[in-house]
């Protein structure tokens, strides 16, 4: 596996060796040991699989309460990935990042609590299987305005996205409940 900084403090990117041969192959996602080497010695409590058809928008979600850290892998298809800091404290705070995932290579991005997070599917299909720090807190959770101009996340959208009711309800970073 490697390890790899990114921009925002915090938020890795984990790509993992993949074995093949004739029969297919075989890839490590987790192991707790060499995250622990890492720097990621953290508790996943809760494990969630999301499937979704292309041109869905799900995010950006954060929990106040029981804040989540995710460790986020697409397993089939390919999503664009996206994190935004909201530790005002943060020098980052307000910024994005955004990774495209794939089955295909399996990289993961670990996302640490104190960031909002979403993805946009653009395969046909996409499944997204994620690990998460703390349980999920319904009554914490919170929307930050995916379209919100100042953040400025480029998503590369096909059309219109296709988004739940919650997402469409989000609130942009400037009343957004945020983290000290």
């Amino acid at each position: 596996m490697e390890f790899v900084t990114t921009d925002l403090p915090g938020v890795l990117r984990i790509r993992p060796k993949i074995f093949g041969d004739h029969r297919g192959d075989f890839s490590e996602l987790y192991h707790a040991e060499k995250y622990a080497r890492n720097g990621l010695d953290v508790p996943f409590v809760q494990d969630n699989l999301s499937r979704s058809q292309q041109g869905v928008l799900r995010g950006l979600h954060y929990q106040l309460e029981q804040p989540q850290g995710k460790l986020v892998t697409c397993l089939h298809g390919e999503i664009f990935d996206v994190a935004v800091d909201l530790r005002r404290s943060s020098p980052t705070f307000g910024q994005w990042l955004a990774v495209n995932l794939t089955g295909e290579t399996r990289e993961s991005l670990y996302i640490p609590p104190g960031f909002a997070h979403g993805f946009y599917v653009l395969s046909q299909t996409a499944t997204v299987f994620y690990k998460c720090t703390s349980l999920y807190h319904p009554g914490s959770e919170r929307t930050l305005l995916w379209s919100d101009e100042a953040i400025g996340i480029r998503w590369p959208l096909h059309g219109d996205p296709q988004l739940a009711d919650k997402d469409k309800q989000g609130v942009p970073l400037s009343a957004a409940e945020c983290f000290a």
